[in-house]
């Protein structure tokens, strides 16, 4: 159970009579239940309901004044209640393939199948609580109103829900050798993270039951550090001449409406600085476990004192995220790629307490540079300092901000800014 008491009023009326006035009150319940049960020994079963129940206590009121000729709409202060449920029950179950190798590294590749169908159902609260009123000088001339539409929490659901939702999930995996020929484990490696393909049926519609194929699918490569993300719709209906949906199947099945593709990459000198560290534990390695004739030589000798020297800050700690999106639509009658933009961001740490922030991209649709903003922070110990910089384009701007570190004197700061064109 939850209560609201809100109120939206101005200085002038604080704690006034008119501040409560237009205060707005209600009591929301909602319950739910829901469980998992096996069914046929393979699949698993999981029925839900859910309930609600809205308490008002005022609501809204319509009546026709021939005076004006129109509906009058006031606000009458006493208690309305309205109640809504739904059900819902899900079928699912899971199904492996593996398929085995004797060649190479690649010991196997496993296939796993997530295939759900849902039924659904949620009646039409709305009808039931809708009320009419005359709104002009012609009696047929009637408008539907809900008492509820200005409550705190809304009016009933409307419209039929009856439905059959289908989805199917696929996962694939490899298992290869290690690269260690000491190491007796498998490594696992994810080649698809998800396949997935969604529709519904919509049994209450009297045309155009059902929805379009949607099909999501992503993976990662180089250790998590690229990922790409596909996606489109399939629609089974064809369209007009004006691009509306008719209730005529496709010849081809299903029709592409757009297709999205997004692929980012974190890079930083971490990255880097790893790779240099275990290249020099290896070379490491190979001198303790070298080969007899190498101890011979190496025997009698001193170890040396020499240390390397390395010029302060001459590496610059780093980080850049790029990213490639690109979108494609096709109504029936046209077909146009709508966004293929390369973008980027990241920082530079020049020194300790000097960064540069940067961010950019570049359409290649429409040829010409995004919002592009270069960002300079200096600590100064226990204050700081950054520099926002827009150096081109609609939002041309920049910012400096001298403050206090402390987050209790945030507001001890001098700042100026300049308005975009």
């Amino acid at each position: 159970m939850k209560g609201d008491y809100r109120v939206n009023t101005v200085d002038s009326l604080f704690f006034k009579p008119e501040m409560f006035k237009t205060a707005k009150a209600g009591v929301q319940h909602t319950s739910s239940a829901n469980t998992n049960m096996k069914f046929l020994k393979y699949f698993t079963l999981s029925p839900s309901a859910n309930f609600k129940e809205i308490w008002n206590f005022d609501y809204t009121n319509m009546y026709y004044d021939p005076a004006t000729g129109e509906a009058i709409k006031e606000r009458v202060n006493g208690f309305k209640s309205f109640r809504e449920y739904s059900a819902a029950l899900s079928l699912s179950t899971n199904i492996y393939g593996v398929f085995n190798f004797n060649k190479g590294r690649l010991k196997s590749i496993r296939h796993t199948i997530r295939p759900s169908i849902t039924y659904g159902y949620r009646p039409d609260f709305a009808d039931k609580y809708n009320q009419q009123v005359q709104q002009g000088s012609d009696p047929t001339d009637i408008l539907t109103y809900s008492p509820f539409e200005d409550g705190i929490y809304g009016r009933p659901g409307s419209g039929l829900s009856n439905s059959i939702g289908i989805s199917i999930n696929n996962v694939l995996e490899a298992k290869v050798a290690s690269k260690d020929s000491t190491s007796v484990d498998d490594e696992k490696i994810t080649l698809l993270n998800n396949l997935n393909f969604s529709t519904s049926y919509n049994i209450a519609a009297d045309s155009l039951r059902w929805s379009p194929v949607t099909m999501t699918a992503g993976t990662r490569f180089f250790k998590d550090k690229l990922s790409i993300n596909f996606g489109a719709n399939f629609d089974p209906y064809q369209v007009d001449s004006n691009g509306k949906r008719i209730n005529k199947f496709n010849k081809k099945i299903l029709r592409l409406t757009n297709a999205n593709l997004t692929a980012n990459i974190s890079l930083s000198s971490k990255d880097f600085e790893k790779k240099e560290k275990d290249n020099n534990s290896n070379q490491t390695n190979q001198n303790q476990f070298g080969g007899a004739g190498d101890r011979n030589i190496n025997e009698g000798k001193k170890e040396s004192n020499t240390k390397e020297t390395k010029l302060y800050r001459a590496s610059i700690p780093w980080t850049i995220n790029l990213a490639y999106a690109i979108n494609y639509s096709d109504n029936g009658s046209i077909s146009r790629i709508g966004s293929n933009t390369i973008m980027f961001n990241g920082d530079l740490e020049l020194s300790p307490k000097w960064k540069v922030r940067y961010s950019s991209g570049y359409d290649l649709e429409n040829k010409g540079f995004s919002y592009t903003r270069l960002g300079f922070t200096r600590d100064l110990d226990s204050w700081n300092f950054s520099f926002d910089w827009s150096p081109f384009g609609n939002n041309k701007s920049y910012y400096f901000r001298i403050g206090v570190n402390s987050g209790m004197l945030n507001d001890l700061k001098w700042d100026k800014r300049s308005l975009p064109d």
